[in-house]
Formats: structure tokens, C-alpha cells, sequence
């Protein structure tokens, strides 16, 4: 399973299940939120890594970076990751 499929998976479960998506969303205030919401996903089925979650970030953000105009030297400081972007979604 690829990581966008587990991300994919966990967001139906999460959808469908109050109380998973609460526990997704009270990732924000833990004192490692990513580890935690790795370590979530990955018990209900969803193998999210850590590092694969980061790397999937690195990975859109030099693609985002490479298809302006020729290439932007820095990243746009509002670009949120990967784990923002999946939290917002179940707001």
C-alpha cells in the first residue's frame, strides 16, 4: 500500500468514524502530532510512516517549486504539508 492509498483509506474511515476522526484531529495537540497520527493510522490499517509522510511533502513541494515559471529559488510560506491539508480535511 502506497502512502497516498493508506491516506486515502484513513480518510473514509475517518469519515465514517466520529470517533476516529476525533482522535486524527486531537493529533494537533500532541507533543509530536505527526508521530502520533502515523502511529494512529497505522492501528486502524493505514501504514503511514513517519519519514513517508515527510517525504511525500518534500516531494510535492519541489515539484510545486520546479513547475513555476522556470523554477522558484524558495517555497511559498503558506504551503501547508501534507498532515495540515489531511487534518483541515476532516474539520
Amino acid at each position: 500500500m502506497t502512502i497516498n492509498d493508506a491516506l486515502d483509506k484513513l480518510l473514509k474511515l475517518a469519515l465514517a468514524d466520529e470517533e476516529l476522526k476525533n482522535k486524527l484531529i486531537a493529533t494537533e495537540n500532541a507533543k509530536e502530532p505527526m508521530e502520533e497520527f502515523c502511529r494512529i493510522a497505522t492501528e486502524n490499517g493505514c501504514p503511514i510512516a513517519l519519514g513517508d509522510l515527510l517525504a511525500l511533502n518534500e516531494t510535492l513541494w519541489n515539484n510545486l517549486l520546479k513547475s513555476t515559471n522556470g523554477g522558484a529559488t524558495f517555497p511559498i510560506d503558506e504551503w501547508s504539508d501534507t498532515y495540515e491539508q489531511f487534518i483541515s480535511s476532516l474539520k
